[in-house]
Parts: C-alpha cells; sequence; structure tokens
C-alpha cells in the first residue's frame, strides 16, 4: 500500500511538472536496508524540452537522518550536503533545519531531452515516508535560457512512537522508579 501511495505522488507530481514543461523529474524513489540504514534511490529523467548544461542542479530538501558520505550518483555528477540548499529563482520551497542534498551536473550538455539520467542515493535510519520539496535548474531546449521547477519527492522522516507506546512507557517509568526503591530497601 505504502508503495502505491508513493507511485501516485511521484506520478501525480510528474504530470503537473511535465504541464510546466520544466526542469527535472524524480520517477520513482526505493528504499532497500543496507546495514543499520536504508539506501534511499532515487531516478530522475530529464523531460524532452529541457537541456542539461554543467553547474546545473537539484535538491531534495529535508532528508532526515542524512548519513555524511553516503551520497552516489552517476558520472558527471557531485553531491553536497547542506541545512539550505540552493533555491533557484522564482521558487519557494518550505524548508526545515533537516539536510538538504544538493546533486551538480559537470559533465558536457545534454541537448537531447527525455533522457534518463540514472540513479542518485544516499543513506539514512529512517525507512518511514513523507513528501518533501525537490527543485531542481536547468535549461530550455527553445533557447537555451535557465528554467526552475518544483516538486514533491518522497523523504525520510523519524518514526514517531504511537500514542499508545507513549502510554506505556509513562506508566513503566515510573513502576520501575518504585521497584528499584523497594530492592534498596530489602
Amino acid at each position: 500500500m505504502r508503495r502505491l501511495l508513493i507511485s501516485i505522488s511521484i506520478l501525480s507530481g510528474v504530470f503537473l511538472a511535465t504541464e510546466a514543461r520544466a526542469g527535472l523529474l524524480p520517477v520513482s524513489v526505493t528504499t532497500a536496508p543496507e546495514g543499520d540504514f536504508y539506501r534511499w534511490t532515487y531516478s530522475l529523467t530529464l523531460p524532452t524540452e529541457t537541456m542539461l548544461r554543467s553547474g546545473d542542479y537539484f535538491t531534495i530538501y529535508d532528508f532526515a537522518g542524512y548519513r555524511p558520505g553516503s551520497m552516489t550518483a552517476p558520472a558527471n555528477w557531485t553531491g553536497t550536503s547542506a541545512e539550505r540548499g540552493p533555491v533557484p529563482p522564482g521558487l519557494l520551497p518550505s524548508d526545515t533545519n533537516l539536510p538538504n542534498l544538493t546533486w551538480t551536473y559537470t559533465g558536457p550538455t545534454i541537448t537531447a531531452g527525455a533522457a534518463d539520467l540514472g540513479t542518485f542515493s544516499a543513506l539514512s535510519p529512517y525507512q518511514v515516508s513523507t513528501e518533501g520539496p525537490f527543485t531542481a535548474r536547468t535549461h530550455r531546449t527553445s533557447d537555451g535560457l535557465p528554467d526552475a521547477n518544483i516538486t514533491t519527492t518522497t523523504v525520510p522522516v523519524p518514526q514517531v512512537p504511537e500514542p499508545s507506546t507513549l502510554l506505556l512507557a509513562g506508566l513503566g517509568l515510573p513502576a520501575l522508579g518504585f521497584a528499584r526503591r523497594w530492592w534498596k530497601r530489602a
């Protein structure tokens, strides 16, 4: 069910962004266990009317639990993380104090749109997901001018304990303290 919801949210973002005819698009997100972490992998595509030049980039905002040094990318891409990622002009994504992951293109110009750009990934200790902003800066094939887009993608979020778990902890901790005192007296 979770994968279905993720697919629906991604597809709705793709259709909205495609109508705007702009920028890079996250077309799928997967998570897989890797040791004590989860590898979050994003597949990206370059739409038909868009080209990619050296210096163009995309940012995934609020990637909770980012493990420093765990970003991967295809050749000709570099990844950086910061509390505040670069924001293309004219876009206002919501941004908290969680890490933002930015990948910057460093290769030759890709003028043929509708290209699969490969997969980009990072590690997080969290498997639970939510929606977060995704922005990109590319160039238009029609006139070569910079172009920007914003959509949503799936990002990790810390798992919040259920209220019943908090209630049990609230009842159990005082009982543990009482038992400890009783054992000391005996």
